[in-house]
């Protein structure tokens, strides 16, 4: 066959993706925070857009307003005659009763309000471990050399208190020995909190027993040699090993119970994540209403001035302003858009799922997003991106949009319940447990199985594993 070039019309349809549905789509999946941040940036980089604050309208019509009212009062102004204080008025004044009325303290006293600090400069942040051990290392008799590398290893203590370096790594990066540096990690495990500097679990327990003086009790000898058989209970084993009673291996557990693995949580996180709901769902009489969160997002409008200007100016000028009106028009929608869409999710997800707002977690209802998809007329990927980082107020508590969207397990009459719900009755049947006999997971099918919830054992074991919660052998307590 010969090889050979040619022309050919070709007719087809296929789906593109425009810019502006691809803002669209971005939009949709952002949560509020995030909303915010595109706003903001688009305002500085646009000048078609602006922001105006209903605030504003607001107050033009109450000036107004105090306009017409201030007319007659000042006709009463005009006519009114101020009193002069003269000096024979001031002298009769009692100065040392006035000013006994006021507290003074006892600090530094200011002339002038502009000599005050401000407020940001009273303020004072949450300490942290790491300036904890600082302050303490700071006041130990040690030289400069040893001051950096003692810096060093509180740089490399993890956020439970950990040491996560080896001797060398420090060693090479303070241009020293291992023998300074391991002088030096010493001092730092000596510091408070008990524990802290460690490299594994074993070393903060011991630093622990050292700092409450039990070195060479039998707490000491179980945390040095027994540590595994403690962790799976086997008090048995260790106290033939040890050549001890019983009752002595359950009093030194009990006193390694009340020991921290983590030293740092003393200290919390450093920074407290605050969520802001993007619903609010409020009980009005027998029915539920859904309200959008609105607060911090500006309201968006074409700049007056550009609208009037339009057609005025040369080519480039009349092209560049129409390209940004067309984007600041199209953001405006995206916005109108996304936040009608989370509002007929909302109100989809309130109406599948009112027995849950009326009695709780365990009249969750299985729920797809198909089923939400065709209640409002959309598709199931755009339903999945409006339930992606939104949270949602309810009187129930505040929950991610995604919490209602779970499988259905059956139960015993043929109807189906929410494997949140499943993992709820799980989580309670465990706390309702004798810590001494707990469920195992069959016994715990079973359970569930005399409520009219059918479970495999396997099933319970995955639930029970994402709850976090142990198995039967490690919620067992002995004492």
């Amino acid at each position: 066959m010969a090889i050979e070039m040619r022309q050919q019309m070709k007719l087809t349809q296929q789906l593109v993706m425009t810019p502006q549905l691809q803002q669209a789509i971005k939009l949709l999946q952002l949560s509020r925070l995030e909303l915010q941040d595109v706003v903001r940036q688009e305002l500085e980089e646009n000048p078609v857009l602006e922001e105006t604050l209903e605030q504003e309208e607001a107050k033009e019509g109450t000036q107004l307003e105090l306009q017409e009212q201030e007319a007659p009062l000042q006709e009463e102004k005009d006519t009114f005659v101020e009193v002069a204080a003269g000096e024979e008025t001031l002298k009769q004044m009692d100065w040392d009763t006035y000013l006994e009325g006021y507290n003074y303290s006892a600090g530094e006293q200011y002339n002038d309000d502009e000599d005050r600090p401000s407020f940001e400069n009273l303020l004072s942040k949450k300490g942290s471990l790491f300036d904890h051990l600082i302050w303490q290392l700071s006041l130990s008799r040690l030289d400069d050399q040893e001051m950096r590398v003692g810096a060093e290893i509180v740089g490399n203590i993890d956020e439970d208190g950990y040491f996560r370096a080896t001797l060398e790594e420090v060693a090479l990066a303070c241009q020293t020995s291992e023998d300074v540096v391991a002088s030096v990690l010493t001092r730092v495990q000596e510091l408070d909190p008990p524990g802290v500097g460690a490299r594994d679990l074993r070393e903060c327990l011991l630093l622990q027993v050292a700092q409450l003086g039990m070195g060479g009790s039998l707490v000491d000898a179980i945390i040095r040699d027994h540590l595994k058989d403690l962790e799976t209970r086997k008090y048995k084993q260790i106290a033939k090993a040890l050549g001890v009673e019983i009752q002595d291996i359950f009093l030194a557990a009990k006193v390694i119970s009340g020991m921290d693995p983590r030293p740092r949580r003393i200290f919390g996180s450093e920074e407290t994540q605050y969520i802001s709901p993007d619903i609010f769902v409020y009980k009005i009489a027998d029915d539920y209403v859904v309200v959008l969160n609105d607060e911090g997002l500006p309201n968006l409008r074409i700049s007056p001035f550009y609208l009037e200007s339009k057609g005025k100016g040369g080519s480039g000028t009349e092209e560049y302003v129409a390209d940004k009106m067309r984007s600041a028009m199209w953001l405006i929608k995206s916005i109108h858009q996304r936040q009608r869409t989370i509002y007929k999710t909302a109100r989809s997800i309130v109406k599948f799922q009112r027995e849950f707002l009326d009695k709780g977690i365990e009249y969750l209802k299985p729920l797809v997003l198909r089923d939400v998809a065709e209640d409002i007329g959309m598709h199931e990927s755009t339903i999945s991106r409006v339930t992606t980082n939104k949270y949602i107020h309810t009187p129930q508590g505040l929950f991610e949009l995604k919490y209602f969207f779970n499988s259905g397990i059956s139960t015993g009459d043929g109807d189906f319940v929410a494997s949140e719900s499943v993992k709820n009755r799980i989580k309670e049947l465990v706390e309702a447990e004798d810590p001494r006999k707990p469920y195992s997971d069959q016994a715990l099918a079973e359970l569930l199985s005399a409520n009219n919830i059918n479970i495999a054992r396997r099933t319970v074991t995955k639930y029970r594993e994402m709850l976090r919660i142990g198995s039967s052998s490690e919620r067992k307590r002995l004492f």
